[in-house]
C-alpha cells in the first residue's frame, strides 16, 4: 500500500524503537510567470499529494476519507482568499498521490479518489499542482535514513567507534551513480506530461506549479533527536529535496506554467524548528497534523505564497 506524501515515513519513538507513519519533500518563494493579466478566478482546480492534502489538519472533507484532504489546506484557503464559490472549486488532491494518480483514479485505505485530472475541463480557470515527492519515494528514503540514524545515535555513544555522520548515502549511491537524482530527473517528465495534459484540458487556465517547503535545516546538527537522523544525512535529504524543487521549477517553466515558491518563505520553519514557528512537524507531531508534513500554519504560508505568485504574475 502507498503511503502519504502524500509519502510514508519510519519515525523513531525512541532510539530502539521504531514505528512506520507519513511524510514527504519541498522549495522557496513566490515568483511565477503567468500569460493572462488580471486577477485569478473559477473555476479552480488544486490538484497533488499529501502536501496540498494536509492530512490530520482538523476539518476533513470527505469523499474519499482516505485522501485525508483538510478544509484548512492552502487550496481552501487560496480559493476562500479568492472569493470563490463552492460550485467554483474544486480540491482533487490525495495523501499517497503519484502523477499516475493523476490520470487514474486512486485506491486509499478508505475510498477511491477519481483520476484528478477528470475534475480540469475547458471551462476551468485556474489550476495549481502540488506533486512528485511520492514518485521520487521521499517518504521511503526518509524512513531507511530514520532507521540509519538510530544506528548512528547508537554507535556515537560508544567512544571507541567513529559512525559514519551520513550513514544513508551509501544506500542510495554507488560510484558516480545518484538514485535519488535519477528518480527526480524522470519525475520531470511525468510533471510536464500533467501540464501538457492539464493545457489540453484547459486551454484558457492559469496553471501553477506548487514546490514543497522546507522540511530540514541547513545544519545537520540542528536537528537533534526530532527527526532521528545523522547530521551528514540531514544535509543530504536537504539537498535531494532543493533538487526536486530546482526540477519542478524547470519544468513549469518549460511548460509556460507558473511556479509557486515556498521554500524559501519556509526556510527556518522547518520539522526541527521550534514548535511555535515550525511549518513542518516532525516524527512524533506537537501540533494536528501527519508527521512530517504541513500543519495548520504551514498551510497557511504555503497559501500566501501561491497568492503571492498570483500577484507577481500578474
Amino acid at each position: 500500500m502507498r503511503t502519504r506524501l502524500g509519502i510514508g515515513l519510519a519515525t523513531a519513538l525512541s532510539c530502539a524503537a521504531l514505528v512506520t507513519v507519513v511524510g514527504v519533500a519541498r522549495d522557496g518563494d513566490g515568483s511565477a510567470a503567468a500569460s493572462l493579466s488580471g486577477p485569478p478566478r473559477g473555476p479552480y482546480v488544486a490538484l497533488g499529494d499529501s502536501y496540498t492534502a494536509g492530512p490530520d489538519i482538523p476539518g476533513r472533507r470527505a469523499k474519499p476519507a482516505g485522501c485525508d484532504r483538510s478544509d484548512r489546506n492552502y487550496p481552501a484557503l487560496v480559493a476562500a482568499e479568492l472569493g470563490l464559490e463552492r460550485a467554483e472549486f474544486r480540491d482533487m488532491s490525495c495523501s499517497g498521490a503519484t502523477t499516475g494518480d493523476l490520470f487514474k483514479a486512486q485506491d486509499t485505505d478508505s475510498g477511491t479518489n477519481p483520476a484528478q485530472l477528470s475534475a480540469v475541463s475547458a471551462g476551468t480557470r485556474l489550476v495549481t499542482v502540488g506533486i512528485g515527492g511520492n514518485d521520487i519515494g521521499f517518504g521511503e528514503l526518509i524512513t531507511g535514513c530514520v532507521k540509519a540514524g538510530v544506528l548512528y545515535q547508537l554507535e556515537s555513544r560508544i567512544g571507541d567507534l567513529a559512525p559514519d555522520r551520513a550513514p544513508c548515502r551509501a544506500q542510495h549511491t554507488s560510484g558516480d551513480t545518484d538514485e535519488i537524482g535519477t528518480r527526480i530527473a524522470a519525475t520531470g517528465g511525468r510533471v510536464a506530461d500533467v501540464l501538457a495534459d492539464i493545457r489540453r484540458r484547459a486551454p484558457e487556465a492559469r496553471v501553477y506549479v506548487v514546490g514543497y517547503p522546507t522540511i530540514l535545516p541547513a545544519r545537520g546538527a540542528d536537528c537533534g533527536r526530532a527527526m532521528g537522523l545523522a547530521p551528514g544525512d540531514v544535509t543530504i535529504l536537504r539537498q535531494k529535496e532543493q533538487q526536486l524543487n530546482t526540477m519542478l521549477r524547470r519544468t513549469a517553466a518549460d511548460a509556460g506554467a507558473g511556479y509557486v515558491d515556498t521554500y524559501a518563505p519556509s526556510d527556518g520553519r522547518d520539522a526541527c524548528a521550534e514548535a511555535d514557528v515550525r511549518w513542518v512537524e516532525p516524527l512524533i507531531p506537537a501540533a494536528p497534523a501527519a508527521p512530517v508534513h504541513p500543519n495548520e500554519r504551514g498551510e497557511r504560508g504555503m497559501a500566501q505564497a501561491v497568492l503571492r505568485a498570483f500577484r507577481a504574475g500578474g
